[in-house]
């Protein structure tokens, strides 16, 4: 199957620094595929470069057959892939009603007047309630994002990213600050919203080995600037030098 994602011989320098050499990667249609390494390994060069925010000193990457180096994650998302960040992304003061909104209405392109459009806009309105109702915000609508528990916050900041529409999500460390106890319920949700979105794609960047063995399909694992590894779950774990490259020791069975 072809790719949806990918990118081929990719390296960044930053400098003498080389963050990234030679990687190449691949995410196809129905795919969850987690990027995973040691801190330093090089995943975020690499979302970055995914995400188009920043320009390769060598290869190319690509979304749907098209180069994507450095359009901008702006462009990006209105050609269908979206991100979440690791520290939350959303304005303190503005309901959910309006955080959800704001993503609505740009991906729509219509004019940037958001308080009148969610107030005027009936199918604004609509597809506000029906995102806000798939990651079990409908009753916090008027609430302000300040007031929400961590959990919500980071429900709400991927609820205005499935908002634009998208083809492919990559999820950056989405249970950073959530309390174990409700990590794996935060994640079902999101596989749960992608498939009612029809999204194609999930890309994970995550530090708790558990969830990542729990939904990957694959796991890319990084290391000083190279791929390590790209396996199913089970033969990724069951080898000790990844297991010890990646986190430092073998993991708990």
């Amino acid at each position: 199957m072809t790719a949806i994602v990918e990118t081929k011989n990719v390296s960044k320098r930053f400098g003498d620094f080389r963050a990234l050499d030679d990687v190449s990667v691949a995410v196809r249609e129905g795919e969850f595929v987690s990027i995973v390494g040691p801190n330093g390994a090089g995943k975020t060069t690499l979302v970055n470069l995914l995400t188009g925010l920043l320009i390769p000193s060598n290869g190319q990457v690509f979304f749907k057959g098209t180069d994507i180096a450095g359009i901008g994650a702006v462009a990006l998302a209105k050609r269908g892939m979206a991100r979440t960040f690791q520290l939350v992304q959303i304005f303190p003061q503005l309901t959910v009603a309006e955080t959800i909104a704001a993503a609505v209405v740009s991906q729509q392109d219509k004019a940037w007047r958001l308080f009148s459009k969610l107030a005027s806009d009936g199918a604004v309105r609509a597809r506000v309630r029906e995102i806000a109702g798939i990651f079990g915000l409908d009753g916090r609508l008027k609430s302000e994002s300040r007031l929400l528990s961590q959990g919500e916050k980071k429900l709400l900041d991927v609820a205005s990213a499935f908002a634009l529409n998208p083809e492919v999500i990559l999820l950056d460390e989405p249970t950073s600050g959530v309390s174990t106890a409700e990590k794996h319920g935060l994640v079902q949700i999101l596989i749960d919203a992608a498939k009612k979105a029809g999204v194609k794609a999930i890309i994970l960047i995550e530090h708790d080995m558990d969830l990542v063995a729990a939904y990957s399909h694959r796991i890319i694992a990084l290391s000083e600037g190279k791929v390590l590894a790209d396996l199913p779950p089970k033969p990724f774990f069951a080898d000790p030098v990844i297991i010890e490259t990646v986190i430092g020791r073998r993991r708990s069975t």
